[in-house]
């Protein structure tokens, strides 16, 4: 990588700034970034734009990155910044140029031997990458390993999958606790998709509860959390414990019929059938799976929550045409965008939106920001459940590396809200929203909701 001593004063970005009027304030409080000099109760438009740190994690839980994103998209949708916890990279913000680097694999690399998909660094133990997975390879090695995998979200498989999710949900739903005060992410958000995970890995169902607690420890780091307390050696050993579990899993799957569970599609793959003596990618592609598997659904399934409460004319139109819920979920996946970015890594010389990249520069594309682009998407920051250019979101990637599993979420969501319409004239938000300091991983830690039958 190379480093700003490297750099010459003609390589660094140049972005001529204008004057705004300001209308939002952000608030920074986390004292890891007291060296950025952005100060409480700073004006946002009137920052220098080389000030500008759009990773401090403290802005995904505050809901305080719309500003920041909203100036960088207008004034350097391709910006430097020069120091940061997580060292320097570039920023890119607007969803044509994020488009732009996320199909161009060829130039901006996954892989984790140059850095992998994330702005922090992979964990280092002993000299080795702690794991590796099929999303942190480039081509030709990551396909083969993608395509041992993709049958268990085939169409024809999730026609199978969609009666099991239904039952699921409405099993869930059915048990809510009417008329009292709850955390909506506990009792259906996490168990929904804790319910699913342990169906897609055949894992015992009795502890999928751990399947969702190893998801979240992926990642639990300080650069992506901000939280300097995490005890790294206790990750690695829980880690490791997952890792054990899965062994057993796979040792006593060995030499049974395939079956469309994704540990019996890896064993009976020629490309990944001898994964589990590879521990670090063993590991990396598991975490990879839990974490698809977990994140975007879940946390999609609690804003969706939030939205609907936040514009409550797009719930009375949800509820007089049930029939947009196929197009609201990928609205609701757009407004929440549960992968905050991703990263790449430069492996040549590239000019991005009038902007030098740099060999070995970091390149991190904020899908966030992406998905609320005014140049795409009209009024941006409103959910519009009938919005009809909703599906042209950013949050699943795109090219070779878009998600796998995203048919599988917006079916999962797409019969929750049918399930809950049935139901429910509506899930009343009643106390505030707690959000997760992380700037991978859009997370919602609470959502406090009280519910109204129908």
């Amino acid at each position: 990588m190379l480093t700003e001593a490297d750099r010459t004063m003609e390589s660094r970005p140049q972005h001529t700034a204008t004057r705004r009027h300001a209308t939002y304030r952000i608030f920074v409080m986390n004292p890891m970034e007291i060296d950025l000099n952005i100060q409480a109760d700073t004006d946002v438009d009137t920052m220098a734009l080389e000030e500008i740190d759009v990773s401090q994690p403290e802005l995904y839980r505050d809901d305080t990155w719309q500003p920041l994103f909203a100036r960088l998209r207008r004034e350097a949708p391709v910006h430097y910044r020069a120091d940061s916890v997580n060292g320097p990279f570039w920023s890119v913000s607007s969803h044509k140029l994020i488009k732009e680097v996320d199909t161009n694999d060829r130039v901006f690399s996954s892989s984790s031997d140059f850095g992998g998909i994330a702005i922090v660094d992979p964990p280092v133990v002993d000299g080795e990458i702690q794991a590796q997975s099929f999303i942190t390879m480039d081509q030709p090695e990551h396909m083969p390993q993608r395509m041992a995998v993709a049958p268990t979200v085939a169409p024809s498989n999730l026609g199978e999958m969609e009666a099991l999710i239904r039952a699921r949900a409405v099993d869930i739903l059915e048990n809510l606790p009417v008329g009292e005060t709850f955390n909506w992410v506990q009792e259906v958000s996490i168990e929904l998709t804790a319910r699913m995970l342990a169906t897609l890995f055949d894992f015992p169902y009795e502890e999928r509860g751990k399947l969702v607690y190893w998801s979240d420890l992926a990642t639990a780091l300080p650069e992506v959390t901000g939280d300097d307390s995490i005890d790294m050696k206790k990750r690695y050993n829980e880690l490791m414990e997952a890792a054990g579990a899965f062994y057993q899993l796979w040792m006593s799957k060995a030499g049974q019929p395939p079956k469309f569970d994704l540990i019996s599609m890896l064993q009976h793959n020629e490309t990944t059938a001898h994964m589990n003596e590879n521990p670090e990618q063993f590991l990396g592609n598991l975490m990879l799976l839990i974490v698809g598997g977990n994140d975007t659904t879940r946390n999609s399934i609690s804003g969706g929550v939030m939205a609907l409460n936040q514009y409550p004319d797009e719930y009375q139109k949800l509820r007089e045409n049930p029939g947009l819920i196929p197009n609201m979920v990928s609205e609701i996946i757009r407004w929440q965008t549960p992968v905050i970015h991703m990263r790449r890594t430069a492996l040549a010389d590239y000019e991005l939106g009038g902007q030098r990249i740099r060999k070995g520069d970091k390149v991190v594309m904020w899908y966030l920001s992406g998905n609320r682009d005014e140049t795409l998407f009209e009024d941006p920051d409103r959910l519009i459940i009938d919005r009809p250019n909703a599906r042209a979101h950013v949050a699943f990637g795109f090219g070779v590396h878009r998600c796998m599993g995203n048919r599988l979420a917006e079916l999962q969501l797409r019969v929750l809200w049918e399930e809950i319409m049935k139901r429910f004239h509506k899930i009343e938000v009643v106390g505030d929203v707690e959000r997760l300091p992380n700037n991978f991983i859009r997370g919602i830690k609470d959502v406090p909701v009280r519910l109204h039958p129908i």
